[in-house]
């Protein structure tokens, strides 16, 4: 881990060398806010609590995080920098953490600074608050799923745009895949489908989380979830880091 935490370090003051960081935070900050007070109706609602925020936040993240993941590995690969990388006293196991613990402690930054809303609710009304721990640990975990899959694809082709647009379709099929519109349109045809749609539905898990309902299941699934694409991710490298 210690090795992961260095390249982590690294990765991440990268991230702030550049106007990509703070350009990511404004527009999450921007959006977040628009829509948790517009299209939420976080006023009119008459409730204090934060669901409206937690209900655009993977929307959010659907477009965000393929724009933060799609230079993760496309980038070192265009510039031929990842053979350089993987010379360094470190394992591809460990390059490959390393960047992805960098990129969520990054939506963990972005997250937090969010936290003028929850002091709004609190002062508007008296809000469980270890709901709104639990939605905001939800969307942690779903911003890691999104940056594992964005990873992983980043670390299969050289172009960052087509990283982008791959990144993007691949989390909106889990994001969607527990939608009432996907569910009923499988539960006519194929209702075997539409119970496996429900069941790797990433908005689905999240909601459960917003509601404060926290258990073992859903945090084996997130577990599960982000193990696999940063194995697949590990596995592009190796296949890919000599083209």
């Amino acid at each position: 881990m210690r090795a992961a935490l260095t390249v982590a370090r690294r990765e991440l003051a990268g991230y702030f060398a550049t106007p990509v960081a703070y350009v990511f935070i404004v527009i999450f900050l921007v959006m977040s806010g628009a829509l948790t007070f517009t299209l939420g109706n976080f006023f009119g609602r008459g409730t204090a609590d934060l669901q409206p925020f937690f209900g655009f936040v993977p929307w959010l993240f659907l477009f965000l995080v393929p724009a933060l993941t799609m230079r993760l590995w496309a980038e070192e690969r265009r510039l031929g920098t990842i053979e350089l990388l993987l010379t360094l006293p470190i394992t591809q196991a460990q390059a490959v953490l390393g960047k992805f613990l960098a990129a969520w402690a990054f939506c963990a930054i972005a997250l937090a600074l969010t936290f003028p809303l929850v002091i709004t609710v609190n002062l508007l009304g008296r809000p469980d608050n270890g709901v709104i721990a639990a939605g905001y640990a939800g969307c942690l975990l779903t911003a890691g799923a999104y940056l594992a899959v964005g990873a992983a694809i980043s670390a299969l082709t050289k172009n960052q745009v087509i990283a982008f647009v791959l990144a993007v379709a691949v989390c909106f099929l889990f994001a969607a895949a527990g939608s009432p519109v996907v569910t009923e349109f499988l539960s006519v045809r194929v209702p075997v489908l539409a119970e496996l749609a429900r069941g790797i539905s990433l908005n689905d898990r999240l909601g459960n989380f917003a509601r404060g309902v926290l258990s073992l299941r859903d945090l084996v699934y997130f577990a599960s979830f982000i193990g696999f694409w940063l194995f697949a991710n590990a596995v592009a490298v190796d296949h890919r880091k000599a083209d």
